[in-house]
């Protein structure tokens, strides 16, 4: 009867014995699985960190050759716009030059006269073919025949394609005619006697009197006896009158004759004389009568002819000034249609066209610019000039503006333009109010140095805490 229970007992107990010799590999087959998964998984981990470190040092990279880039471009564009500032004060200088010059030879200072335009032709600039006819002015008139002759040969040889070719011929004509004689000051015709004959004449009798003016206007007579001239023509306002200023005007004459010309045509007003001026400008190669042309579009209320103008023109520095003209007449409408159809990548355009609305008073447009355009850049600008305008009209806008902005740059440009308006209230509540450190310290230095009530009032209340 024992037996079988002996026989399973030994059974049960070789089982056992079994069973933990055989658990311990088991176990350690599962560990080493667990292990290796989990290392693979620490691997895997590893491994997507070291991709987004080389992302993120890959973003970086990318954000520092950008940033290098934009610091290059700024080099260059700086690099340009001083070049062009250097080159608009030469201009200048060359302009206030020739000035003095055609002053000088209203004077009869004929000696002082050619060495001004002797400074202008080596200046450069616009002025030098009419330099050059003035310098060889002066010196026949100061006795200098051979001179002037050779002052002549240069303008020919230097432009032969000038407009003063005409007046340059005439002259070398009466120089040459005066040869062996000396040409003294004393000895020529009083110009004030002239001018008095020649508004006589216009007045007793206009038909004998405008065949002398055009004959006088095509001689080598000084410039203010022909711009006499043509302010006698304007004065008559008759249709042959027009029409002889009309010639002038689309470029008949040399430069200067051209300006004086345009300037009386346009005082004439009406569509003809706009027609002429709209003819002038399409025709003119020389900038600085064009942008003549689009100040009497201004003077004129043309809006039509200066938004051509400002669309089309190819120069940069002619689309400004008609931009600027339009801001003078206040052409909002066309101002704000300009800005919306405005595609040049550089953006100087539409800072152009915000500084016309800022011009022309458009307080509105430049808080919904200021708030609505997507360009940083663009927003920066429109909130700088909304400064100016005034607390009474973009105080609130400028206040709300800023309290909506999640933009540090443009909320400190938004202080600043409070700043600029003396907005001490407004200043007061974005130092009580604002997190950010650098803005309400920024907020607090402007109120320190505005000498306000309301600054007072707030650096009394910070001492007391």
């Amino acid at each position: 009867m024992k037996t079988p229970i002996i026989h399973k007992l030994t059974k049960t107990i070789l089982l056992i014995s079994a069973t933990a010799f055989v658990a311990p590999p088991l176990r350690a087959a599962r560990g080493a699985a667990e292990a290796a998964s989990e290392n693979s998984t620490q691997s895997a981990q590893a491994s997507d960190r070291d991709g987004e470190e080389n992302d993120q040092a890959q973003r970086q990279e990318e954000a520092k050759e950008r940033e290098r880039q934009e610091r290059e471009q700024e080099k260059i564009q700086e690099k340009l716009d001083r070049e062009k500032e250097r080159q608009e004060q030469e201009r200048e200088r060359a302009d206030q030059l020739y000035e003095k010059g055609t002053k000088a030879l209203d004077k009869r200072q004929w000696e002082g006269a050619a060495k001004l335009f002797d400074e202008t032709v080596k200046k450069g600039g616009d002025h030098v073919e009419g330099a050059y006819y003035w310098k060889a002015y002066a010196q026949h008139k100061n006795g200098m025949r051979d001179q002037a002759l050779a002052t002549l040969a240069e303008l020919s040889k230097g432009f032969p394609k000038s407009r003063w070719l005409n007046d340059a011929k005439e002259l070398e004509v009466e120089i040459r005619q005066a040869s062996g004689q000396t040409v003294s000051p004393e000895g020529q015709p009083d110009e004030e006697l002239k001018l008095m004959a020649l508004n006589g004449l216009m007045n007793a009798d206009p038909q004998r009197a405008l065949p002398l003016i055009q004959k006088l206007l095509q001689s080598s007579q000084p410039l203010k006896i022909k711009e006499q001239a043509l302010f006698v023509l304007s004065q008559n306002g008759s249709a042959k009158s027009r029409g002889i200023l009309a010639e002038f005007a689309r470029g008949k004459t040399n430069p200067d004759l051209q300006l004086k010309s345009l300037e009386f045509l346009a005082l004439f007003g009406g569509n003809d004389s706009r027609q002429v001026l709209a003819e002038a400008y399409a025709s003119a190669d020389d900038n600085k009568i064009k942008r003549s042309i689009l100040g009497f579009f201004m003077a004129g209320g043309d809006r039509e002819r200066l938004l051509a103008a400002a669309k089309e023109e190819k120069d940069s520095d002619l689309r400004r000034e008609a931009i600027g003209q339009l801001g003078a007449l206040g052409a909002q409408k066309e101002l704000s249609d300009l800005y919306g159809q405005e595609t040049a990548p550089d953006l100087k355009m539409k800072k152009r066209i915000l500084e016309a609305m800022f011009a022309g008073g458009n307080p509105e447009k430049l808080l919904e610019l200021a708030q609505k355009e997507k360009d940083p850049g663009l927003r920066l600008k429109a909130v700088e000039l909304l400064g100016p305008m005034g607390s009474e009209k973009t105080g609130a806008g400028l206040s709300a503006l800023y309290d909506n902005e999640k933009d540090r740059d443009i909320r400190k440009k938004i202080i600043e333009s409070l700043f600029v308006q003396g907005n001490a209230k407004a200043l007061v509540a974005i130092a009580k109010t604002e997190k950010d450190p650098q803005l309400k310290k920024k907020a607090i230095e402007q109120l320190s140095v505005m000498n306000s009530k309301e600054g007072t009032e707030l650096f009394e209340e910070m001492l007391n805490k």
